[in-house]
């Protein structure tokens, strides 16, 4: 059976002799879940998924946790992993795209994204819910957004951050903050959340999911399984949640 892991990720037991272990970002739980499933029921070996917010992910591979493959949604954390040496030299492949929108509490009236949007208004006195703004990819590029819209100095000061972008969605779908930055594959997979409008493009950097393996580890199965990722069975469960696959 299909584990995933999403507690402390250095107490996180190694991989069995017919499994590995994927560290991947958190906005692809679900999707990649489904990728992991299709590949066990193949060839009966269990990847074993770690999911947490980028920047833990990658700290935790600079501490030595037990990573044969890992899933990154920032180029940036990727290069520090790549420059220290922690990634198996020409391993790295970009495979899929998101896009960034805006997501409120239940039912809401679609909104154009732009710098005459009155977010500060909106929030009608409580919390916008976004990822970590210095520290994880959906709150970076959130933040961006939003300083390149004009809108990030009217709403600093009303930001609940939470360590990942999964948690900041869980914060729009309880109702505990009426509006949230999140991923759009994120914002498809919960129900009780709509989408007010998506971010322009070239309002933050481009989103881009890189994967790697993890240089020391030399696991076969992840060698496969990385490949699997960009094949077409693959492609057709990422592009069914919303991802644009890039290779």
């Amino acid at each position: 059976m299909l584990r995933a892991a999403v507690a402390l990720l250095l107490l996180a037991a190694p991989a069995q002799a017919d499994s590995f272990n994927v560290f991947a970002a958190a906005s692809l739980a679900g999707a990649l879940d489904a990728v992991a499933r299709e590949w066990e029921d193949g060839t009966g070996q269990q990847p074993v998924l770690t999911y947490a917010g980028t920047a833990q992910l990658a700290r935790q591979i600079e501490a030595g946790a037990p990573a044969d493959l890992v899933v990154s949604a920032s180029p940036d954390w990727m290069d520090t992993l790549e420059q220290g040496g922690l990634l198996v030299p020409d391993s790295r492949r970009d495979i899929l795209g998101n896009s960034l929108v805006l997501v409120a509490h239940g039912p809401s009236a679609p909104q154009g994204i732009g710098p005459d949007l009155d977010l500060a208004a909106m929030l009608e006195g409580g919390r916008l819910a976004m990822a970590l703004v210095d520290a994880v990819p959906a709150g970076i590029y959130g933040k961006e957004a939003l300083t390149s819209l004009g809108l990030w100095d009217s709403v600093a000061s009303s930001i609940a951050q939470a360590d990942d972008v999964r948690g900041a969605l869980a914060l729009v779908a309880s109702g505990e903050a009426p509006l949230g930055i999140v991923y759009a594959t994120d914002a498809r997979a919960e129900p009780r959340v709509s989408v007010v409008g998506t971010f322009p493009e070239d309002s933050h950097e481009p989103i881009v999911y890189s994967a790697a393996l993890v240089a020391g580890r030399e696991n076969l199965d992840a060698q496969d399984f990385l490949l699997h990722l960009s094949d077409d069975t693959s492609r057709a469960i990422f592009e069914a949640q919303g991802f644009t696959v890039l290779r």
